[in-house]
């Protein structure tokens, strides 16, 4: 009896030490919240928009968390992503090229800007805080300078007649049914994303240095862990989530607004710290960003099918990442006495 008692005792303390155990329980309280205020969120339909909805926040937000947990912060993904359409749709357009060569020639440029990131935060020794912020302002401008130079609006044009464009559709922005409940592609990307991404935090050499690298980077250096190799990795992850978000965005609507994602970088760091990633780095989960992300849908469509002013989503969004960081902090400092 004993030995059972002890053994609760063990796992339940295992379980409160994850770092995605206190946004779990911020899930499920917002989940019965809005079932109980908004019966029409409690069908099918508003399940598959609430997974549609987070799944496009989760992809780049994972990549984004992934940083965090290697002790850095990237403000520029959310304008990357549309960086990534753009760059797309006007080589596609004014090419003349198949759809599938502007996006991996748009793949190729979001991978450089992560690596130049990465390149400039490691080389300097200047915060990613203000590296990222200076990406963020010149993408902003290029966007919307280029876009204007090119196509002489900030609109782009249609490339939906282009060679290409219906299998692109379909890899990024198709759909399929369950029943009568349409589901978005990009749901099943994120699952694989998530599960790729803990599988290399948990099961691989590279997941161990990413953790120790947010930790304590000397510490990690000292012991032979290739401390810039990794964060210019991790910088790169956010260009590739970037672009898949963008390709999304490109192939789903068609046309894309230079001024998009501006203020989008915020909801994924949002996402990534309610999900348990530690603002410090070194402590974090792929589980927990996606628990993160999925309170972020809720809550944004949970508010509309309760028929509220939706002004309310960013009071709901700002108590949720305060009572998390409190939880979280709680939880970590309850286990460290322990």
């Amino acid at each position: 009896m004993r030995d059972d008692r002890l053994k609760t005792r063990t796992g339940f303390a295992r379980l409160i030490r994850r770092p995605e155990f206190a946004s779990l329980l911020g899930f499920i309280a917002i989940f019965v919240f809005f079932l109980s205020v908004a019966p029409a969120f409690r069908s099918f339909e508003a399940l598959a928009t609430t997974l549609y909805a987070s799944s496009t926040l989760g992809i780049v937000a994972l990549a984004v968390g992934m940083l965090m947990i290697g002790g850095e912060f990237d403000l520029s993904s959310g304008v990357a992503v549309t960086t990534a359409a753009l760059a797309a749709t006007m080589l596609n357009y004014n090419l003349h090229l198949n759809s599938w060569v502007g996006a991996f020639l748009a793949l190729g440029i979001s991978l450089a800007i992560g690596a130049l990131n990465g390149f400039l935060v490691t080389r300097t020794g200047i915060d990613s805080f203000l590296i990222t912020l200076a990406a963020f302002l010149m993408l902003q401008g290029l966007n919307l300078a280029v876009t204007k130079l090119v196509t002489g609006q900030v609109a782009t044009p249609t490339i939906a007649d282009m060679e290409g464009f219906p299998s692109a559709h379909a890899v990024f922005a198709g759909s399929f049914h369950i029943g009568n409940v349409r589901i978005s592609v990009t749901v099943l990307w994120w699952i694989f994303f998530v599960a790729v991404a803990s599988f290399v935090l948990f099961r691989t050499k590279l997941g161990g240095w990413i953790t120790a690298v947010g930790g304590n980077a000397e510490a990690a250096r000292a012991v032979g862990v290739p401390v810039r190799r990794v964060k210019i990795l991790l910088f790169m992850g956010v260009g590739f989530a970037a672009w898949f978000v963008g390709m999304h965005t490109l192939f789903a609507f068609d046309s894309i607004q230079a001024g998009q994602g501006v203020g989008n970088e915020f909801l994924y760091i949002i996402a990534a710290v309610i999900g348990g990633c530690a603002m410090t780095g070194g402590r974090g989960t792929a589980v927990g960003t996606a628990i993160g992300a999925l309170i972020f849908g809720m809550t944004n469509q949970g508010i509309v099918y309760a028929g509220w002013n939706p002004d309310w989503f960013k009071f709901f969004l700002g108590a949720t990442l305060l009572v998390a960081v409190l939880a979280n902090t709680s939880f970590a400092n309850y286990t460290k006495g322990r």
